[in-house]
């Protein structure tokens, strides 16, 4: 694998932070040697945008249909999502499903100031089961977020029989996440890693033929006050080889090896620089 690019398994391209100069910070990417961007959803109404930036840059932005457990009502409102944030998105999967990589960005958010009631985490539950179903019917695999939630988000995978999945920017314990690694599930990591000594022992212990790379721009970068960038994963990468005491490179071929078995349809994008 010489020569390959990085992929971003995990970031948000649709996002509003990159309107004004969307076509820049691809291309910042491409100078970086990113080959790919796996882009996920949080709500319906990004993915018909989703579409139209995966067609300007078809081969690069490879597209994730998903509806986020926590949706933003505005700037500084929160909720927990409710089946009928899902309900109009459902037909889109279908119409779209030629061009998913994924089904994502889905899972379960128990984080107490945010999901207040019982009810609320199961409705969530109601919502990422109805999402995994999706998955399994169009053969895609699954990219995931587990705040709080880390044990029972991989529990509800192996019971519904999902086989390929991404835990993006996991936290939860060692002890849980080999239990994903158990089940073939597959663990990523943005920028932001390298700030949180709590990480360490947790990425030590997930086998690097499990770990995957990402960014989740315009979040979780290097520095909390600066949006992040898909062109920063050189960080994630960097800091994973310190921990396991690899060079970098041998973290980027296999992470983008790891990539390519879990999201086939990039095997096509033209992954070597």
């Amino acid at each position: 694998m010489a020569g390959v690019g990085y992929v971003d398994c995990h970031c948000h391209i649709s996002a509003e932070e990159f309107r004004e100069d969307f076509d820049d910070v691809i291309e910042r990417a491409k100078a970086a040697k990113v080959k790919a961007l796996i882009s996920v959803t949080e709500q319906a109404g990004e993915f018909e945008k989703m579409i139209h930036l995966h067609q300007r840059y078809p081969s690069y932005v490879a597209p994730c249909f998903g509806i986020h457990p926590i949706q933003r009502v505005s700037a500084t409102n929160q909720r927990s999502v409710t089946m009928q944030d899902l309900e109009p998105a459902l037909p889109l999967f279908q119409k779209y499903r030629c061009e998913l990589v994924a089904v994502g960005e889905i899972g379960l958010d128990f984080t107490p100031w945010l999901v207040h009631h019982e009810e609320d985490q199961d409705e969530q539950l109601k919502v990422f089961v109805k999402q995994l179903e999706i998955s399994r019917h169009l053969e895609l695999p699954v990219n995931v977020h587990s705040r709080s939630a880390a044990s029972k988000t991989i529990r509800v995978l192996k019971e519904h029989g999902i086989q390929h999945a991404l835990l993006h920017n996991f936290a939860g314990r060692p002890s849980v996440a080999l239990e994903g690694v158990q089940a073939g599930y597959y663990f990523s990591f943005p920028p932001a890693v390298a700030r949180n000594d709590q990480r360490f022992k947790l990425l030590k212990q997930i086998p690097l033929e499990h770990i995957c790379l990402e960014t989740d721009a315009p979040a979780l970068g290097l520095d909390r006050e600066e949006r992040n960038e898909p062109k920063n994963i050189m960080v994630s990468c960097d800091f994973i080889a310190r921990i396991k005491g690899v060079p970098a490179d041998r973290v980027l071929e296999a992470t983008t090896y790891n990539a390519m078995k879990l999201f086939p349809k990039i095997k096509n994008y033209p992954l070597d620089i």
